[in-house]
């Protein structure tokens, strides 16, 4: 059973450790919420997990071995929906969809699933710049479902959605979980995830400025 774990992580931003001491697991089935004010580091622990990022400090390990020995296969295994939804405007919903499933290596078979997943089958044909703000979320949260990756790294997937939304949101995780996938989610709104480790980035704040000669 593979595992993807972080140990004793270190995050450096501009002349400040924003966290020391890090460590997390996340098996097959498993979930970390992801907990704390602005600017502890939680959309950092995000990118240090996808690789976009490079730990000052510690490891991240799939399946006994450093991400870094196999950065491609990494990246094929994780699926990450950051702050921007990154949708075309002249792309309608449907085809956003599909142009990230043939991005990601996957075919176009499961884009009606997909946004049915987040109720926009009525919207499938409608321009990217005619959607709201939340339908443009919803749209970047299917495509998740259209080309499904091993791991979800999900920073602040809440923002714009209604209650309604968010259901269909933790119903995703939900059945991405019961699959054998993972999820990694920063959140200030509550969402549903039965058994989620939770890990409370201030628990690991360091804000001693760094100095000139420092190891980091």
């Amino acid at each position: 059973m593979s595992l993807f774990s972080g140990r004793d992580l270190v995050c450096v931003r501009g002349d400040r450790r924003v966290f020391a001491g890090l460590a997390f697991d996340l098996p097959p089935g498993g979930a970390v919420l992801l907990s704390g004010p602005n600017g502890s580091g939680k959309s950092s622990l995000l990118r240090l997990m996808a690789g976009l990022l490079r730990p000052a400090g510690g490891d991240l390990i799939w399946d006994g071995a450093p991400i870094a020995a196999d950065p491609e296969a990494h990246r094929a295994r994780l699926r990450y929906v950051g702050h921007l939804n990154a949708i075309k405007p002249v792309l309608t919903a449907a085809e956003n969809v599909a142009f990230w499933a043939r991005h990601a290596g996957a075919g176009e078979a499961d884009v009606g699933r997909a946004l049915a997943g987040f109720a926009l089958t009525p919207l499938a044909h409608v321009a990217g710049r005619l959607l709201s703000s939340g339908q443009r979320r919803r749209v970047a949260l299917a495509r998740l479902l259209a080309a499904p990756g091993e791991v979800w790294l999900l920073d602040e997937p809440s923002v714009g959605l209604d209650q309604a939304s968010l259901a269909h949101l933790s119903t995703a995780i939900a059945m991405h979980r019961a699959a054998g996938g993972r999820v990694a989610v920063a959140t200030h709104t509550p969402i549903d995830m039965p058994g989620a480790q939770t890990l409370a980035l201030a628990d690991f704040a360091d804000s001693v400025p760094l100095t000139v000669g420092s190891d980091w």
